[in-house]
């Protein structure tokens, strides 16, 4: 079969597709055709050798957390899913960016009939790092909290459930992504003209940064509680400020994951899919990703 490797830390030319054993399922998992698999900021960190402290790379490394597929072989053990089956979850074996996955049963749920490919293979990660997020702030009805990277893959889904907590939602984003974000409920703010002015006039409870870049610090100034704000990605700050981190590894799990595609198929949330690429074109499909300002998630098609 064939699947994404990179053999050595390094910029987006080290990615390259090789055929490579098909994975055999054991006792308790599952092997499954993938349909499509999203990509992610972290797996781009991890690439380049940024997260090696946490999460070092044995090479050849394979990539790819979430996806959805469709069952094509169980282990022993295995009583909750067929042949044939239409599923969507996660591996932590960096596996997922390939024709074929692994994975363990219990990181496996349904996809309903009626949510895309693309969108199944993009909520695993992104949407249980929002999902932390969100319940990391503690938000209670008629709080006004802010996004940074209010439009991209984990912002896009963040500000969504934010406002499901009955809260008023500013999404700081480009210009470009602002018509999105009122159609959704939310205020939008640039985060080119005056930021923190019209941040400390909206009188904050709780900030979430998907973003990174000074966001945390910023709270910190406009007065609102380190316990209240969140983020996924400036850990430095986090630690520094006293503030939360909390992301994916939170609520990364089926139940989780069952209950935002709930939402998706009700038509209650969205995970907008900015483009997809190919298996083959997966420099392609990262080099996007790193230039930023896309509006949601980036999905590989095996």
């Amino acid at each position: 079969m064939k699947a994404v490797r990179f053999d050595n830390y390094g910029d987006i030319d080290v990615l390259r597709v090789a055929n490579v054993a098909m994975p055999e399922p054991v006792q308790g998992e599952v092997l499954v055709k993938v349909k499509a698999a999203s990509i992610n900021p972290g797996e781009a960190g991890i690439r380049r050798g940024l997260m090696h402290a946490r999460w070092p790379a044995t090479f050849p490394s394979g990539e790819g957390s979430d996806f959805a597929g469709i069952v094509a072989k169980v282990g022993s053990g295995v009583a909750a899913f067929s042949l044939g089956d239409e599923v969507c979850g996660f591996t932590d074996r960096r596996a997922s960016h390939a024709e074929y996955v692994v994975a363990e049963v219990q990181n496996l749920t349904r996809k309903p009939a009626n949510v895309s490919w693309e969108v199944a293979g993009s909520l695993a990660v992104a949407g249980s790092t929002a999902y932390a997020a969100v319940r990391a702030v503690s938000l209670e009805p008629g709080d006004t909290v802010a996004v940074s990277g209010a439009a991209g893959g984990v912002g896009s889904i963040t500000v969504q459930l934010a406002k499901r907590a009955a809260a008023e939602v500013i999404g700081i984003a480009s210009a470009a992504n602002h018509s999105w974000l009122a159609a959704h409920g939310i205020k939008p703010v640039a985060y080119e003209v005056r930021l923190s002015d019209r941040l400390h006039e909206a009188r904050m409870k709780a900030f979430i940064d998907t973003h990174g870049g000074g966001y945390v610090k910023l709270a910190i100034e406009l007065g609102v509680a380190p316990d209240r704000i969140n983020t996924i990605i400036d850990f430095a700050a986090a630690r520094e400020y006293g503030t939360k981190s909390e992301g994916s590894q939170a609520a990364r799990n089926a139940a989780v994951l069952t209950e935002l595609l709930a939402l998706v198929a009700s038509g209650n949330l969205e995970i907008p899919i900015a483009a997809t690429f190919p298996l083959e074109d997966v420099r392609a499909a990262f080099r996007l990703l790193e230039q930023g300002h896309t509006r949601g998630k980036i999905v590989l098609l095996p």
